[in-house]
């Protein structure tokens, strides 16, 4: 079989092996030529791109090297230019609001140059990226069409809550929105009235208060008795988060083993515990270190779940519910 892609088409044919197929059956209607990713279509609210464009939304979705990991793994060269000659060695290149990839010869041609293309590419490629993070992290399915109050659940969980426009806030939250500076009646001003924001705090509660303690009677023996720290409340929070290995949702908080935490025959601390799916979990405990080298280590993991339990509140001090 003769297969003859145009010059535009060739970034994507590097590849040792490639798949033909029929087309599916959403695609049928679809015009000739590349097909685009589909945007999400909260991406396309100016009010909502600008947020996720934002440097603080980039760095709680993963920040620059994340995102350049994902776009090694899901884009070609993104230039059509120089007669359609592409290099098969790829590279990456950061722009102002995102990251593009390039073969070696246009790489070569355009970097550090002005494109105004190329960094609409890149923005393209961030809001892609942010919006994908934002749907694992809900735990939602592939086509996921993410909701005004689920990003605004995505920013109170990575706490920059603070970062979202207050009419976004104020429609996700079905209040009404006073334009600052507008012309209004003086029978119609409240001065009492909160804005979006300040309305989005005040219903942030935390589930879960950790007490300190720095001087315990175990702090002054010389082989302290280990205490296992167990939190019934914590461990069904974790386990109503998404798997952390595939993103589904999870059936088991999962305590981390093998590491060195945990006493004789001891379960580790609650503390210490990861959402995982049964199938996750089932496939950890057969064979950890080729689980650990495809989803992460434990610890790591571990650290994500901890970060995310403190910055959504559900770890705090001071409160106690």
């Amino acid at each position: 079989m003769l297969l003859r892609p145009p010059a535009d088409m060739l970034q994507h044919f590097s590849g040792k092996r490639l798949l033909i197929t029929d087309e599916p059956a959403d695609l049928r209607n679809a015009p000739e030529g590349l097909v685009l990713p589909e945007v999400q279509p909260i991406a396309k609210h100016p009010l909502i791109s600008s947020f996720l464009a934002s440097e603080p939304v980039l760095y709680a979705a993963g920040g620059w090297e994340e995102m350049t990991n994902w776009v090694k793994h899901n884009r070609g060269c993104h230039c059509s230019d120089h007669a359609g000659y592409h290099h098969h060695e790829m590279t990456h290149a950061r722009r102002k609001r995102g990251v593009i990839s390039l073969c070696w010869y246009h790489d070569t041609q355009l970097r550090n140059k002005e494109s105004v293309d190329l960094d609409d590419l890149a923005l393209a490629n961030t809001m892609e990226f942010v919006t994908e993070r934002i749907r694992r992290w809900l735990g939602e399915p592939v086509g996921h069409k993410i909701s005004l109050g689920e990003l605004c659940w995505w920013a109170i969980g990575k706490g920059i809550a603070d970062k979202l426009p207050q009419k976004i806030i104020s429609e996700a939250m079905g209040i009404p929105y006073d334009v600052p500076g507008g012309q209004r009646k003086e029978a119609d001003v409240n001065p009492w009235a909160k804005q979006p924001g300040e309305v989005l705090a005040e219903n942030i509660k935390p589930v879960l208060a950790l007490a300190i303690d720095p001087e315990t009677p175990e702090s002054y023996l010389l082989r302290p008795k280990r205490r296992r720290y167990e939190n019934t409340k914590y461990t069904q929070w974790v386990k109503r988060q998404p798997c952390c290995a595939c993103g589904n949702g999870s059936d088991d908080p999962h305590h981390i083993a093998g590491n060195g935490f945990g006493g004789m025959a001891t379960k580790a601390h609650d503390l210490f515990v990861i959402p995982l799916c049964r199938r996750c979990h089932d496939s950890l405990h057969a064979n950890t270190q080729d689980w650990e080298a495809e989803h992460g280590t434990q610890e790591h993991l571990l650290l994500t779940t901890l970060d995310r339990a403190l910055a959504m509140g559900v770890i705090a001090t001071g409160k106690v519910k």
